[in-house]
């Protein structure tokens, strides 16, 4: 449908299960809804709507060498052209999103 390269779509993936993760991991929301489409820009956007209405602040730490965890935003970051987080407006709680480039 969207015809995108493998090495994009291998992207999305780590993406979206880093940012279901923090999801999972660091909120206090049972779901969490999420999404991926092309925006008007040319690129791919990732979105992870949890329902921790909570205001906590997604847990940010520079993990430690010998750490097996701790480094899902650290690659979020390296991987997608642009992130942060919102308030989400179809949960009331977090909506944390990062986009990426398609090729033209």
């Amino acid at each position: 449908m969207w015809h995108l390269p493998g090495e994009l779509c291998a992207d999305a993936v780590l993406l979206l299960s880093e940012l279901a993760t923090n999801a999972i991991l660091h909120t206090v929301s049972t779901r969490f809804l999420c999404g991926a489409g092309l925006i008007t820009d040319g690129r791919l956007r990732i979105e992870v709507h949890d329902g921790d209405c909570t205001g906590r602040a997604l847990p940010r730490r520079d993990p430690d060498l010998d750490d097996e965890s701790g480094r899902g935003l650290l690659l979020v970051q390296q991987i997608a052209d642009a992130w942060g987080v919102d308030r989400s407006a179809l949960t009331g709680g977090n909506a944390v999103w990062a986009t990426l480039p398609t090729p033209r």
